[in-house]
Order: structure tokens, then sequence, then C-alpha cells
């Protein structure tokens, strides 16, 4: 479910958030940015009218991502006979964590935590020691003396809650113009934060619900000094790899473990966890997904869904897939690489699956039916309505114009864009670099942030074989989106192939890729201006147009973001709380059942056990994804292979969700999410329950294979709260 992606530097960040579909809720920091393109001669639509035929929407088509704020305590009763009480909630939520780019948890009263191995492989990579593969190998800590603290690495406990819409909309002056009262609420936002922060003496976020509907503060205690204590091999973490990757059955062992230690270098003792089911859940339990499901688009309109289907993802999902070509043969003729790239491999593979499986559901016509229906729902509500028509009444059609406008200025966008893990870094640092030295020239920029930007710079380092496909494959593209007579495109090929032109960019501009030239260069910015390197020659001549694009996109997504925030403001005048907001890696409640589905002609069972592993294994013989460590081949004396390993449920997960604990009424710990299944990826627009599915690793697997396989009784005994 997680997406690892390499940090970008400062202009990436501003480039790719500049191409990012607006609208939806705030992704966590590990979400791959969405590109958009040119929209398609063919593809017409008339000013606030769908071609999709309407189909009556379902009760819970926006999900089941509930706020604690706003638990549905009454429809919990009416579906499971089930009514959490207020310190039932308390207590699921103080147990529940937010690691950088996953969930995790409190599962014992000596600070152990749980999440995903996936969400664990850079951790692991991290405390690995020379002489040692934790990645591949796995880890576990015999003693507490050999936990390793992760650097860098913390964790988030959400401690405070509160409603601010009031504080928030009472910033904006009514008779102001909708940048001036947005600038005003901002401003409002980040003051709220930073009051509370300094108060409570913790991290405060004021998180935007609804896309402005409402909004809420959320303070969090941080952990710091987080420790590894377990991680299996990755070949069980990720058993099946790309192949079974958002499949089911499935039979991975997705798992690991930390520990919080406290100030005074002790475990800390939380005031929550979840305790273990001895008993597990059986089909048709309710269960409940306590995470921070990263970001949906449910609330959009459907104009902005129609723009991802027939525009953002094609290009988006081709962007990917060749990156991941280029990368995995790269791997294939260097495998010394591979553990330098196995990682952003990782997170390409999974993304392209979950784009490629987001856009055959928005080509279904029933899904994006159910969308078209609810939208003329609340569209007839509102116009019903004269307080609200006039307010609002326009809104739909308004949005529709401002993608129309995003589409135009996108392929120039997406032909000059540079950063970031699928462009070249030879261009990349050399924007950078362009960029640092005006700033430094200008005599306007803080001496610290220029400090910090050069270290950055300096840190660079780039492959220059690798660099030369990603750009020959940039450099095609930016013929394709912006044509043979654009002045970027003709002086980049000169009259050369793309594959040539970069081979020849690349080495020829050794100033951006040699770390010392780098350096020198930073050391006196004029030179840098003045340079004949051609990657910075091409960069400077470049960087007026892109940053002119990006203006002009900027305008549009807030003029976009406006709109959709007064057009979310009137579905909460309409629907209130029965509807969720869309996620925004911020801690929510997501109700299901443990439940099969049909698929294929068949049907999917509600388990899957060690046996199937096993027979996984061997019915793919000698394939490196479904290949078994060596400690694994043989089951240990005692091994139960018809434990539960996997298990599915009808729960509302998305991306962010990964390590999230899957609890029982008891609010005891019966599974891991670690996935959802191929027909769960439409759910950034709409839930379903009919075949979609999230996946966890069960209760009772965690516990055997960590006794019988990694002899690790220390943390079995802990989960199950014999003795400190």
């Amino acid at each position: 479910m997680s997406v690892h992606v390499r940090a970008p530097s400062i202009l990436a960040t501003l480039v790719l958030f500049a191409t990012a579909c607006g609208s939806g809720g705030a992704p966590p920091p590990a979400v791959m940015p969405t590109p958009v393109a040119v929209v398609p001669e063919t593809v017409v639509v008339e000013r606030g009218v769908s071609r999709t035929p309407a189909v009556e929407p379902g009760r819970f088509d926006t999900g089941k991502m509930w706020t604690f704020e706003n638990p549905p305590l009454e429809y919990f009763q009416e579906a499971y006979g089930f009514r959490p009480t207020q310190e039932w909630l308390t207590q699921a939520r103080l147990a529940a964590l937010r690691l950088p780019n996953c969930t995790a948890s409190f599962v014992s009263s000596d600070g152990l935590v749980m999440s995903n191995h996936h969400c664990a492989r850079e951790g692991a990579t991290a405390v690995t020691r020379e002489g040692e593969d934790l990645l591949n190998r796995g880890f576990f800590a015999a003693q507490r003396s050999d936990e390793r603290r992760v650097p860098d690495l913390y964790i988030d406990q959400l401690v405070e809650l509160r409603d601010v819409t009031p504080l928030v909309d009472a910033a904006a002056p009514a008779a102001a113009d909708e940048a001036t009262q947005q600038a005003a609420r901002q401003q409002r936002i980040e003051a709220i934060a930073d009051s509370a922060g300094s108060a409570l003496g913790l991290s405060c976020d004021v998180t935007t619900l609804y896309h402005g509907g409402r909004h809420s503060l959320y303070c969090y205690r941080r952990y710091d000094d987080v420790r590894l204590v377990f991680v299996p091999e990755l070949q069980m973490g990720f058993f099946g790899g790309d192949p079974d990757n958002f499949t089911y059955p499935r039979y991975a062992f997705d798992v690991s473990f930390f520990r919080v230690y406290d100030a005074n270098d002790q475990p800390l003792r939380p005031q929550s966890y979840f305790r273990w089911s001895r008993t597990g859940a059986k089909e048709g339990d309710p269960v409940f997904v306590i995470g921070n499901p990263g970001s949906t688009s449910r609330l959009n309109t459907v104009a902005q869904l129609e723009y991802k289907r027939d525009v953002q993802y094609p290009f988006t999902i081709r962007l990917i897939g060749s990156r991941a070509t280029i990368l995995q043969e790269y791997m294939r003729q260097h495998p010394e690489s591979r553990s330098t790239h196995i990682n952003d491999y990782f997170s390409l593979t999974n993304a392209l699956k979950a784009f490629s499986g987001e856009l055959r559901g928005l080509r279904t016509p029933e899904l994006m039916g159910r969308k078209v229906g609810f939208e003329r729902q609340f569209r007839g509500a509102v116009q019903r309505d004269p307080g609200l028509a006039r307010q609002y009444g326009g809104l739909w059609d308004e949005i529709a114009d401002i993608r129309r406008q995003i589409a135009q200025i996108a392929p120039r966008l997406n032909g000059l864009n540079q950063g970031g893990l699928l462009r070249s870094q030879t261009f990349e640092t050399a924007a950078s670099m362009i960029q640092y030295a005006q700033a430094a020239l200008s005599g306007q920029a803080p001496d610290s942030l220029l400090r910090e930007f050069r270290q950055e710079l300096e840190a660079a380092t780039i492959d220059p074989a690798l660099d030369a496909e990603i750009l020959a494959a940039q450099l095609g593209e930016a013929a394709e989106l912006l044509g043979d007579a654009d002045p970027f495109v003709r002086q980049a090929l000169a009259g050369r192939s793309p594959a040539v032109a970069a081979r020849t960019v690349v080495i020829g501009s050794a100033a951006v890729t040699d770390r010392a030239r780098r350096a020198a260069l930073l050391a006196n910015p004029s030179d840098i201006m003045s340079s004949t390197d051609p990657a910075l020659r091409l960069m400077r001549d470049a960087l007026p147009r892109l940053r002119e694009l990006l203006s002009q996109i900027r305008q549009l997504q807030s003029a976009e973001e406006a709109r959709t925030a007064r057009l979310a403001r009137a579905l909460f005048d309409v629907y209130g709380t029965a509807i969720p907001p869309d996620a925004t890696f911020t801690l929510r409640i997501a109700d299901g059942m443990v439940a099969g589905y049909e698929y294929n002609g068949t049907s999917a069972p509600a388990f899957t056990t060690f046996y199937g592993l096993y027979d996984r294994h061997y019915s793919h013989r000698g394939e490196e994804e479904w290949a078994l460590p060596e400690q694994w081949r043989t089951p240990p004396r005692g091994f139960d292979l018809s434990t539960p390993l996997n298990l599915v449920s009808t729960n509302d997960i998305i991306g962010g969700n990964s390590g999230s604990p899957l609890i029982n009424t008891d609010r005891e710990i019966v599974g891991l999410i670690f996935d959802g299944n191929v027909e769960s990826l439409p759910g950034d627009f709409i839930y379903t329950t009919e075949t979609a599915r999230a996946v966890s690793v069960h209760a009772a697997a965690i516990l055997e294979a960590l006794r019988h396989v990694y002899g690790a009784t220390r943390i079995v005994n802990e989960l199950l709260g014999q003795g400190r």
C-alpha cells in the first residue's frame, strides 16, 4: 500500500506540486506525485454535463473513513450491535500511531510498536552494519540491548483534537475576494497551530476536512527514540513480489516491530496499547481499522474525476511504467546496484499497479455512473434551496472550466518539468544550482537557507549511466509534448536522437555530475550563471518558461481550491457528518467485516494458511518472487501449517493505512493491514464492498512464525502479556 519516493529537491518539490491534480486530500510524505497531461483532441466534455449515464449511488460510496471527532455511533449500533464508548474510542486513538509514511500501533505495555515490513525497509537499511544485509536477511534483536535505534525516525501519537472551524472561518473578511479570504484563513490556520503547539508543548497542525468545509486541530506527541526490534526477510515481507502485489489470495508476512524509548533510555510505558486476541476473528465478525489513510478524491466533482480518467492517469501510468522498466533493466545489468535502487523500483511498480487499477475503475461505467448519480442528487439538493443555489449553484461548471484551462497548460509544464525520481538528476541538479546562484546573487536570501540549499546540492550523487537512460526517455517525452520546433527541444536534441543527446549532455555536464567540480562552482555562484556546461545552459534557458507556467498553474489551482472549498461547505450543509471527509493522512476509524468474495468464477476464502504459502513456493519453483528464505524451506517441528496467514475484510483503506491495526470490538489485535486487492484500487474515488477487500496478516500467523521460525519467544510473550 505504501509508496516510497526519494525526497525531491526544493525546485523539484515546487514543480511536482504544481503538476498534481488539485482538490484532493493532503497526501502522506511518501505518496507519489501525479503529473498531468494534455487533453487528447478526441476528449470533449460539454459544460457541466457528463456523458456517463447516472446510476443510483450506494449509501457509502464516499467511504467509511470516519474521523474520531464524529464517529457514527448510531450506525455502528445498527450494523454491528456495537456502540463503542468514549473510553473505547479514546484508548483506540491513543494506541494508534503514525510513522512518516505509514501507520503503526502500540502493542505492549513496554512500548513495542507494530507496523509492516514495507514500512520498515528504510529503517532496516539505516541500521545495517558493515557486512550485514538486513533488508534481505531480516533482523531480530534477541535481547533489549540488541535493539537498534533508527536515525531520523520518529513516531507521532494523536493526543489532542478539537474543531476550530469557527476560528478559521472568522478570519476571512466576508466582502474580500477569494484570494484574500484564502490567505486570511491560511494565516489563521498557522497561528492556531503555532499557538496550540506552544501552549501544549506538542506538534500541532490544523487539518482541512471536506476541502475546507471543516477544520480540525490535531496535536501530536512525537517520539524520536525508535529502535528496530524485528523485521523478516524481504522474501517473506514481500512474498510474491510485484505479481502478487494488490492481489488475493495472498501469502505475505508483511510485519515489523519497533520499540519506543523514553528520555531515560528506558522502554516507554504507554498509557494505551492494543492487546493481542488469543482467538482471532472468524468470517462475519465486525472489525475496525485504526489508521492514517493518505489521500482520496471521493468528494471530487465528476469533471475532476473525468480529467483523471481521460488525461492525468494515462500519462502518469506511461511515465511511471517507462521509469520502472529503465530501473529494472539497469539493476539487471548492474546487480551490484540493486540494494541502492530496489526501494525506488518497488515504489514505482507499486504506484504503477495502483494507478492502473484506479484507471480501470474510472473507466468502469457502473462505478462512474454512481458518481454521476451522487453529484446529480447533491446538485439537485442545492438547486432546490434558493439560498444554497445563489451561493453554490454555478460551482460545478466553474470547476469544469478550470480543469479545461489546466489541460491546455499541462503539456508544456510536463515537457519542461525537472526533478524527482521520474526525471533526470543531471537536469534536476543543474536547475537547482541555477536557482541557488540566483538566490545567492540577489542578496535577499537568508544565509541559513542558502547554506542548507548548498549542502543539499553538494551531497547529491548522480549515476551517469542510469541518468543517461532516464534523460533519454525524458527528452523523448519533451519532444512529444512540446513539439520538435520548441526552443527547449531544439536546443536539447540539436538534431540528435534522444538517446544520443542524453548521453552527450550527461557526459558533457561534469560540472554538474561530478561532486568536486559541482562544489567548486557552488563556491562561486556567478560562475554558475556563465558556465558553458550543457545541462546548466539548457536549464538557464528553460527555467524562466517553467516559472511562468508554474505561476499560471498556481493561479488556476488557487481558483479551483476556492471553489472546491465552497462546494464542500455546501456538501456539509446538505449532508453534515453523515459523509466522512476525504483522507488527509490523519487518524480515522473504518468499520467492516471479515468476508471472502467471489472472483474469477470461484470464491476467495476469508483466510489463507501457511499451507498455501508452500504451495505458492513450489508451484512457482525457481522464480525469485516466490522463493522462500532458507530457514523457511523446511517447516520447523511444531510449526502448524494450518494457521491462518492472511485474511480479507471489507474495511475502507488506502495508501497510508499500511501498518494499521485490525481490531475486534474488544479492542484486540486480530490482524495487521498491509494491502488491498486489485478490486479495491478504485477506492481513491469510490468505496465498494462487492469485491473490494483490505488484506491483513493474521494475528495468529504473527505469533506462529515468531515462535517457531524466528525463535522470537520474547516478543511472543510480550504480545501475550506474559511478563515484562
